[in-house]
């Protein structure tokens, strides 16, 4: 129990995460489910770029505002800067998140993005390297170990500075699937504790 008040003295400001997610929110209900007590540390925003990603379905569940962006305005547009501020976003969280991030926003949030990658970077990252294609990638080439690798975002995929890395074993029978499910197990593990971490040293 002092280690974790001590974690919580260190952060002093108040933090309003916005979550950017394509699929089914697995790590967005674990991120939420974290922070659900912390009064610190707010999920603020849920955004994907799927009218029917599952992480919606989250963030109604637990009465947190979404916000849909499509292509052309996030790209070619603000990216959606004025609608984050709306919302007094202070730090965005990549959990599946498939497209890259437009410069213009990394510039709003100069080192408040971070994403997850289901690698050991940087091997296996990169444009099209996402989800079963990683695994399948990891296991082709015999790989002993993989994992996960959190690290800030800047103009290009997947590099990053690297701020934590966890591993799992790779065995010779597994498939991608059963490897999809030793990475995940990482991922609800450790990505809110590293948040956590990140934002006790963040302003």
């Amino acid at each position: 129990m002092e280690v974790e008040s001590n974690k919580q003295n260190k952060i002093t400001n108040n933090h309003r995460l916005a979550i950017f997610a394509s699929g089914t929110g697995s790590n967005a209900a674990k991120i939420i489910d974290y922070f659900k007590n912390n009064t610190h540390i707010v999920i603020a925003l849920i955004v994907s770029n799927k009218k029917e990603a599952g992480v919606l379905k989250i963030a109604e569940q637990n009465n947190i505002p979404t916000l849909i962006i499509e292509k052309e305005n996030f790209f070619k547009g603000n990216a959606y800067v004025n609608d984050l501020e709306k919302h007094t976003i202070t730090f965005i969280v990549l959990a599946g998140f498939l497209w890259k991030v437009p410069q213009q926003l990394i510039n709003s949030f100069p080192n408040k993005i971070i994403n997850i990658h289901p690698a050991l970077l940087p091997k296996y990252g990169g444009k099209g390297m996402y989800g079963h294609f990683v695994h399948q990638a990891v296991i082709q080439n015999k790989e002993k170990q993989s994992g996960i690798t959190i690290h800030f975002v800047n103009e290009k995929y997947d590099e990053g500075k690297h701020i934590f890395q966890a591993t799992c074993n790779v065995n010779e029978n597994d498939t991608p699937e059963i490897l999809a499910k030793k990475i995940q197990l990482l991922e609800h593990k450790h990505f809110p504790e590293q948040i956590e971490k990140i934002l006790a040293n963040t302003l």
